[in-house]
């Protein structure tokens, strides 16, 4: 049966976590990048708060990021919870004081097992896990991604293009056929440019699918995600994805997942739906098995001229 609502509560209060799945079936669109990110962002902001990454995908990118000891292979993982219908001893502690479940080698041998599509739920329900559980989906709508819908209080489906949008039509649908409800769904514009134009090469195409998500009726964050090189060389210029936290922080995009982790605390009710005047800006945890990056020398000597600064980014693609 489909999970009923719940009021917010604090972590404390909750006898589950409130889950929040990333889905979408179109790949290229950001899921893991929001997942990993979104988490180490909701960590700087609330240190208390409890998070579990769980990847339902094979590419190990989370693994990659989070792990304490990159390249050892963990003892047991997602598959062995599946078999096991637990998550007790699986959960482990990664960078940045998140836990996270250790993705499978191959997720085929559990889509035969999760014909149940309750589950996951119940797997997370079980756990006794107090915070929030974040879901890295597959770029599908198969049977593991149909345990994260039901499992989720909400699903967080990023758009980035026209195609993209046509495929989150495809989730509302889905949601409505298995019960579960449109509502629990909602919209992350996510890496649009927002120089590039639509179809009619007059609006942006940032506006033009705003326009298209409204007209449809579908609920979407306020924030939003820009494309950025210097965010996405992140992800490819190391073995080990880097935090945008960390790593590029006076951008952006390090403003937007700030807004986008103050709305989902709103969500969670553990922040006030009010807009703040003045916000405190996260502290991040150092990952441990990264060293300080060193200062660039031009940087420090453009310091004092902020003007300078800025056309510094510009130049190198930022």
């Amino acid at each position: 049966m489909p999970r009923p609502p719940r009021a917010p509560d604090t972590p404390a209060q909750r006898a589950t976590p409130f889950v929040l799945a990333v889905s979408s079936n179109k790949g290229g669109v950001g899921k893991t990048t929001v997942t990993a990110n979104l988490a180490i962002y909701l960590r700087a902001l609330r240190e208390e708060l409890p998070i579990l990454l769980v990847g339902l995908d094979d590419q190990r990118t989370l693994d990659r990021m989070f792990s304490l000891h990159p390249g050892r292979p963990a003892e047991k993982g997602l598959e062995h919870a599946w078999a096991e219908r637990s998550l007790t001893g699986v959960i482990q502690l990664g960078e940045y004081g998140i836990h996270y479940v250790p993705s499978p080698p191959d997720v085929a041998a559990l889509k035969s097992r999760a014909g149940d599509p309750l589950l996951l739920r119940g797997m997370l329900e079980r756990s006794e896990w107090r915070g929030i559980a974040l879901l890295d989906t597959k770029s599908d709508l198969e049977a593991l991604t149909r345990n994260a819908y039901h499992a989720a209080d909400r699903i967080l489906v990023p758009v980035a293009d026209w195609a993209s949008l046509e495929e989150a039509g495809k989730l509302f649908e889905r949601l409505e056929e298995d019960g579960l409800g449109a509502e629990r769904a909602r919209i992350l514009l996510t890496l649009v440019d927002r120089r590039a134009r639509g179809s009619d090469g007059e609006a942006p195409l940032y506006e033009t699918l705003a326009a298209e998500i409204e007209r449809r009726g579908w609920p979407r964050y306020e924030s939003a995600i820009s494309r950025s090189p210097r965010v996405e060389a992140l992800n490819s210029g190391s073995a080990t994805p880097l935090s945008i936290l960390h790593h590029a922080r006076g951008t952006i995009v390090h403003s937007e997942y700030r807004a986008l982790a103050d709305e989902v605390l709103v969500e969670m009710g553990l922040a006030d739906p009010a807009p703040r005047a003045r916000r405190s800006e996260p502290r991040p945890a150092r990952p441990r098995s990264q060293p300080k990056p060193s200062p660039d020398p031009l940087r420090s000597a453009l310091a004092p001229f902020a003007w300078a600064s800025d056309l510094l980014d510009a130049l190198r693609g930022r």
